[in-house]
């Protein structure tokens, strides 16, 4: 009996621990300047992202800070093919488990400071989907990562951001683009603002 009992702890121990909240609150603990939640994003803001990304475009879809794969879900759900989707995530944890969830798509545990190294060399691109901490990242890193923006993106594609700073964040002022949409998604905890804009 006790033998049953300690096998029934072991699976419900590991579920937790592969658990959406759990592994944010365990990589806020481990990387606070790079998790920049407490909690994965909501359904609803991920379908708000997902839905500016155009179906009519061949180009890649580009994740950045996949996380437990919320976005990464409603991605594919919007229409874009897996072989299209390549995210990018800095935690070796949640690489490891995007990997696990979605073995189909190509996930990358990489910088996104250093994008242009990490994708296929002239690739064309239909948009960058990013969920990334601007506001609390290092400056010179969160400038590192819009100047890839601008780079990979010129003339030829979108960046979709999502922010807590539900006003007018510090790193847009470095954004050289023009922004087209912006609303909040009052349903997620916290409410945030999606703002998706043209290269």
């Amino acid at each position: 009996m006790d033998g049953v009992w300690w096998q029934q702890a072991k699976k419900i121990s590991s579920i937790v621990k592969t658990a959406g909240p759990f592994m944010f609150l365990q990589e806020l603990i481990n990387q606070p300047k790079f998790t920049g939640a407490i909690c994965p994003s909501s359904k609803k803001l991920a379908r708000q992202m997902a839905r500016h990304i155009p179906l009519d475009n061949d180009g890649i879809v580009i994740e950045l800070g996949g996380g437990t794969g919320v976005i990464t879900q409603a991605i594919l759900e919007h229409g874009i093919s897996p072989d299209k989707l390549y995210v990018i995530e800095f935690s070796p944890t949640f690489a490891r488990h995007l990997k696990a969830r979605f073995p189909s798509i190509t996930v990358i545990n990489g910088n996104a400071a250093h994008l242009d190294t990490l994708i296929p060399h002239n690739a064309k691109i239909n948009a960058v989907v990013s969920s990334l901490p601007l506001i609390s990242l290092p400056p010179d890193i969160c400038q590192q990562i819009l100047r890839q923006w601008h780079t990979l993106l010129k003339g030829q594609g979108l960046a979709i951001q999502f922010t807590y700073n539900l006003r007018s964040p510090l790193w847009k002022t470095h954004i050289k683009a023009s922004q087209f949409h912006s609303e909040i998604v009052w349903g997620n905890i916290p409410p945030a603002k999606v703002m998706t804009f043209k290269f």
